[in-house]
């Protein structure tokens, strides 16, 4: 319930700070005097957006805060979704800063507009004849029937049931649509894959591939140069063993005479090792080459595959090759890997579908019960509330579709006078009608569940005598289980209050201020007769003032 409430700086507002109580608290006040403004104040608690022109001071920051008693309302979980301390009495603040910000809190977390909204849906009702037309939505009449039926535990289980059911039904397409888009390329894949395959990348040095190519592809003139090199090294007379011999000969005679000359000779000794075995090298290469024209042509064609490969697949080496084989390898293994995935998510979901026929089944067996009785309370209110000759029917048609709650199809449909035929509530019922409907519906669903704070804007228009006083009777119905307001310009409402707060006007200097104010016993006396007879207070109005109190 709404406990305490705390504007600052708002439109006509300068400071108010009020505590309610439960129950039916009654809220009057002369047109203008700033009951709109009151109901603005709360708005912004309940997340609407905040406008800079109802900051009163442009220099101060416009502070809103409302504390709640939660308890009853089962709200620990949702606290926990949004990461929100959870406090017995929690207190909701909006602040509009000078420069036109907007901020949020819930116990001093700061949270967004779309949290502050949720929240606040769960606390606070504001209704009012603009607001009667939620009785319409489909949502709502379902929610007033499956209170009635109790069947809270299996509508959660069949949304969460049905949520699971979607999932693994777009999964499920998903996975077929990327199957059938991997077996239209399957067969040219498999083949790119298998040319790839064949070539055995892992095991191929290119690089040694090109150098026997060219070896192969120039065998006459390496023999003619190795030829050269041999008779330059070792030919008798001139060749480079035989000069280097004779120097070796040359450093040996001195050799004896300084160690740096034993250096050199031994220098040289090493020359002519390393050069004999230059020599032997190259007699080998003389002896093993030999012209191969078909391991030419072999290796000349693979080279050319390995082009052609390179310019298909647009890389530049082997490793580009090797990439392109693991993701060909892997479209391949899903045109056929998703098989299993798709026969499990099959199974599932039929079972779901079960399910949710089975649940959608107990559903529709508790609403069937359920609208009987719905349809006999509503009627015999509204009796109470001055129509008497309306009636109330409820069209209720089981589906094989499976919709957010359920499996079934509902319409409310209304005949306010006898004669008159159904129609929707929407198209034959009259704005007065509709509140009146309303308060009937939630003076039933006040038994059933726990209603937030519920606040009357005016829902008493055009309403006076016998029905007033029956309106009255059904917000103090309403108020022994839940707390409730009610703005109104009926003495016979405003009578009935457990409390009773006026909304006022008065000039402080030269600003006009909006005040509210908990009436005492003798005051609401007044105010009560001051409704009844105007700005003059008789004694007559005294006394009916009092006659209603009593």
């Amino acid at each position: 319930m709404l406990s305490n409430l705390n504007i600052k700086n708002y439109a006509l507002i300068q400071q108010l700070n009020v505590k309610f109580d439960a129950g039916l608290t009654i809220i009057t006040g002369e047109t203008g005097a700033g009951k709109s403004i009151l109901l603005g104040g709360l708005g912004l608690i309940m997340g609407k957006r905040a406008d800079l022109s109802v900051v009163a001071n442009s220099n101060d920051k416009c502070v809103v805060e409302a504390a709640f008693e939660i308890d009853r309302y089962q709200l620990k979980d949702f606290f926990e979704a949004q990461d929100l301390d959870y406090n017995s009495t929690t207190i909701i603040r909006r602040e509009i800063l000078p420069s036109g910000k907007s901020r949020a809190f819930v116990n001093d977390t700061p949270v967004t507009l779309e949290v502050l909204q949720l929240l606040a849906q769960k606390l606070i009702d504001i209704h009012s004849q603009h607001q009667t037309l939620e009785l319409t939505n489909d949502e709502f009449q379902f929610n007033i029937i499956d209170a009635l039926a109790d069947n809270g535990k299996d509508l959660e289980l069949y949304k969460n049931t049905l949520k699971t059911y979607k999932t693994e039904s777009i999964t499920l397409h998903q996975l077929k649509v990327e199957q059938a888009e991997a077996l239209k390329t399957l067969d040219y894949n498999q083949f790119l894959l298998s040319e790839l395959q064949n070539v055995n990348l892992e095991n191929t040095d290119l690089e040694t591939l090109e150098q026997e190519f060219e070896t192969l592809n120039n065998v006459e003139f390496i023999a003619e140069q190795l030829s050269l090199s041999q008779n330059y090294i070792a030919e008798e007379n001139f060749g480079l063993i035989g000069k280097l011999t004779e120097l070796k000969q040359m450093l040996s005679k001195i050799s004896g005479f300084n160690k740096r000359y034993e250096d050199l000779k031994n220098r040289i000794e090493s020359i002519l090792i390393e050069l004999k075995d230059i020599h032997l090298e190259i007699e080998s290469e003389t002896e093993s080459l030999e012209t191969d024209p078909s391991t030419l042509e072999a290796i000349n064609e693979k080279l050319q595959l390995f082009n052609n490969l390179f310019k298909k697949h647009a890389v530049d080496d082997i490793s580009g090759l090797i990439n392109i084989k693991k993701d060909l390898e892997n479209a391949v293994d899903k045109s056929f890997g998703n098989d299993n995935q798709i026969k499990q998510l099959e199974q599932s979901i039929e079972k779901l579908n079960r399910d949710l026929l089975e649940i959608g089944n107990r559903l529709h067996q508790n609403r069937v019960k359920a609208i009987p009785v719905l349809i006999e309370k509503i009627t015999s209110i509204l009796t109470d509330l001055g129509m008497p000759n309306s009636d109330f029917k409820i069209d209720f048609e089981k589906t094989k579709e499976f919709k957010s709650n359920g499996l079934d199809n509902i319409s409310f449909l209304f005949s306010a006078n006898k004669g008159m035929q159904f129609q929707s509530l929407k198209k034959s019922a009259s704005g007065g009608e509709l509140s009146r409907i309303m308060m009937a519906i939630k003076t039933i669903l006040s038994n059933y569940i726990q209603m937030p704070t519920l606040m009357f804007d005016e829902i008493d228009t055009g309403v006076s005598g016998e029905i007033a006083n029956k309106m009255a009777d059904t917000m103090i119905k309403l108020s022994k289980n839940m707390q409730v307001f009610a703005i109104t310009h009926l003495p016979q409402i405003a009578a009935k209050g457990q409390a009773h707060f006026k909304v006022y006007k008065h000039d402080t200097g030269s600003k006009t201020e909006t005040n509210l104010k908990l009436l005492s016993e003798n005051e609401r006396i007044n105010e009560i007769a001051q409704m009844l007879s105007g700005s003059s207070l008789p004694s007559s109005a005294i006394a009916h003032a009092k006659q209603l109190l009593n």
